[in-house]
């Protein structure tokens, strides 16, 4: 097959899609087919102007610039050629090959909700409420989609006004080699390289400052968790730089000295940090599909996170739940209490009952091998090439 794929510019700070859209792209090269990748260049983004201003030149780059240089190219495409987008959030360049072959991969539609309201959560302003509409306006015109979970799946069918020629469930792969490491030398390794004691280990979270990772919820927990026993094992928290929220929630911690936030950390590190960590904390309000938790468990480590889909679809039947964090401030307390003892359930298993649970994870994750998910991908875009 001809694939052209649409990925996000470089010059958008982003990790996850960037990944999942060279995932795509080398996959399917080794399967033999030819693979192109095209995104915006940076042209009036690169002009020395505010951060402010920044963004919406990035925009300009790509929903006005990029388009007129992507129509000549996909002229001189032949007519098999398949065009994969690989995120809805890319929904403005849809309509330039809607009659033509193509697949939009849809990864969570979380921003599309809290547009229209659903997510008391996060409220969206004006300007956010019209760029999203026309993310929807572009996606909607599609007609064959994949999603990464069914409750991406069922979110999608729920805001388009009709049923897509296809519509499949392939869960993401994992982009990176997670894999079990001694504990014991991991902790060493990290301890030594960040200059923290970590030999009795660690409670560990990684995850950015987008609102529904609720990073001050695992600040929460472990604050709980110590209020409630005398153990003094830190907590890592793996991400971007803190945003206000965060650093309110550390700055109010009477253990903040055990808390400790990195940022800028290279990915050796953080696979590193999930085959030393004691449990992982992964408490989000929603997500897309939760690549953490297979993280996670694909290196060893047992996962707290939230009783909702689709965390729940990753986790399976391995993972240990939690409520979502409610939003009054007593049951807050109350919701960190639960977290606490949860914790401290994983922290006082036997060396058999955490082995038991280790096992039961990496089976869990053989659903989450890249190359089953490229296969199944792989099909999906040949039956599409077939309609046409």
């Amino acid at each position: 097959m001809n694939l052209v794929i649409f990925s996000h510019p470089s010059f958008i700070r982003s990790q996850s899609m960037p990944r999942f859209a060279t995932m795509l792209a080398e996959g399917m090269r080794v399967r033999g087919h030819e693979v192109q990748m095209w995104s915006p260049d940076a042209f009036f983004y690169r002009l020395p102007v505010s951060p402010g201003l920044k963004k919406w030149l990035g925009y300009i780059d790509q929903f006005f610039l990029f388009p007129l240089k992507t129509t000549l190219r996909i002229k001189r495409c032949s007519d098999n050629t398949l065009f994969i987008f690989s995120d809805q959030a890319l929904g403005p360049w849809v309509p330039m090959v809607v009659k033509r072959p193509h697949v939009i991969h849809c990864h969570d539609f979380l921003a599309q909700h809290s547009a229209l309201g659903y997510i008391p959560e996060n409220k969206t302003g004006a300007t956010g409420k019209v760029y999203q509409s026309i993310i929807f306006k572009g996606y909607s015109k599609g007609k064959h989609f994949i999603s990464v979970s069914k409750k991406t799946q069922e979110d999608l069918h729920q805001l388009l006004s009709s049923s897509p020629l296809t519509s499949e469930v392939v869960y993401n792969g994992l982009n990176q080699s997670f894999k079990s490491l001694d504990p014991l030398q991991a902790r060493k390794e990290l301890g030594n390289y960040f200059k923290i004691n970590l030999s009795k280990g660690f409670l560990l979270h990684v995850g950015g400052n987008q609102w529904y990772k609720n990073r001050p919820g695992v600040i929460k927990i472990y604050d709980a968790w110590r209020q409630s026993n005398t153990s003094s094992i830190p907590l890592l928290l793996i991400g971007e730089s803190p945003d206000t929220k965060l650093l309110e929630a550390y700055s109010k911690s009477p253990f903040k000295s055990g808390i400790h936030i990195l940022t800028g950390i290279e990915d050796k590190w953080v696979r590193m940090a999930y085959a030393g960590a004691i449990v992982f904390l992964f408490p989000s309000y929603a997500e897309g599909f939760g690549w953490p938790i297979a993280e996670a468990m694909a290196s060893g480590c047992p996962v707290i996170t939230t009783r909702e889909r689709p965390m729940t679809e990753v986790g399976n039947g391995v993972a240990f739940y939690i409520d979502k964090s409610p939003l009054s401030e007593s049951g807050y307390k109350n919701w960190a209490k639960e977290g606490a003892r949860v914790v401290d359930k994983i922290v006082s298993l036997t060396n058999e009952e955490r082995e038991n649970i280790i096992i039961k994870g990496f089976q869990n994750c053989k659903r989450f091998d890249t190359s089953v998910t490229i296969d199944k991908i792989e099909e999906i875009y040949k039956k599409v090439i077939s309609y046409q």
